[in-house]
């Protein structure tokens, strides 16, 4: 006899970031994490908040797999979550119904998760704004989703065009969603404070009244720009 397949794979213990160093990260422009990781780990620029006033969070990875039109892996994902977990449900970028509602991002926040990112849509926006917690997606549809499975909680997905597994760190705001993979996270963290630097350096020339920065000025005197006439 053939048994049916599980409805959920469930990993539950993975390495995690301490606290200290999620509060590091806290209040870093996602531009700045891009930078600090060579110009990658957005995700793709049509997961959005859903409200600008309501965006900047920063927290550990709990991804799950819900597949096109179900989210019985969101469930299985908000049983699973600690405290200041962001949980991220992979749908295949799914557009025909949501993954999620008000009433289940409600129970994200009694379980005190810090955001929802997904690559699908939601619905009800008229309740999920009052929640107040950080929701990014694609978009809003009245259409709900199946509870049916299969999916997973914990496993790697791909979600927005980057792989993200348990434990990493994201972190989001009005530009988007950035994956700090787990084992880049020291060096990402010290990466940013010279970031932060030139960063502040090159604003103060700017509003000094720069117009050419000098790595372009080195091009011009190099000698190997070809004027057209």
């Amino acid at each position: 006899m053939i048994e049916d397949p599980p409805l959920l794979k469930v990993r539950r213990k993975f390495a995690r970031p301490d606290t200290k160093t999620v509060a590091a990260f806290q209040g870093v422009m996602t531009g700045h994490l891009v930078d600090a990781l060579g110009g990658m780990g957005a995700l793709d620029w049509r997961i959005k908040p859903l409200a600008l006033k309501n965006s900047e969070f920063v927290g550990v990875a709990l991804p799950c797999y819900a597949g096109p039109a179900d989210n019985l892996a969101v469930f299985g994902a908000l049983e699973a979550a600690q405290p200041g977990d962001v949980l991220l449900a992979a749908s295949e970028e799914h557009m025909g119904c949501a993954v999620v509602g008000d009433l289940v991002i409600g129970m994200m926040r009694n379980q005190e998760i810090t955001a929802f990112v997904t690559d699908g849509l939601i619905r009800d926006i008229e309740g999920i704004l009052p929640v107040g917690l950080p929701v990014f997606c694609r978009g809003i549809t009245p259409n709900s989703p199946v509870r049916n499975g299969p999916g997973t909680v914990g496993l790697p997905v791909i979600l927005g065009g980057q792989q993200v597994c348990a434990g990493d760190l994201v972190a989001g705001d009005r530009n988007g969603v950035v994956v700090v993979p787990y084992n880049k996270i020291e060096d990402t963290l010290k990466q940013l404070e010279q970031i932060r630097k030139a960063e502040a350096e090159m604003e103060a020339a700017v509003q000094g009244g720069l117009i050419i920065p000098g790595f372009f000025q080195t091009v011009l005197d190099s000698g190997r720009i070809q004027e057209i006439k």
